[in-house]
């Protein structure tokens, strides 16, 4: 089965190793039939500390790292 990859910015880099990735998922109302907007918050493995507060970044699903981290940084998302 393949690694989740998700996209989203950083909201808290002051953990150590550790950065909070705010990702956002657009999804139409069943029975409203509008737009809405979900965010939910990951705590993700940054082992070099390089990731700082509004960068935007990829983040991959692994193996429970800690009891919150379930996630690594890949790398910066690139605008494409």
């Amino acid at each position: 089965m393949p690694k989740r990859i998700l996209q989203g910015v950083v909201v808290s880099d002051k953990q150590d190793k550790t950065v909070v990735v705010k990702v956002e998922r657009r999804f139409t109302h069943p029975l409203l039939k509008k737009t809405v907007r979900r965010t939910k918050n990951y705590h993700a493995h940054d082992e070099s500390n390089k990731y700082k507060t509004g960068d935007e970044v990829r983040i991959e699903e692994s193996k429970p790292i800690s009891k919150l981290k379930t996630w690594i940084v890949v790398d910066t998302a690139t605008a494409s």
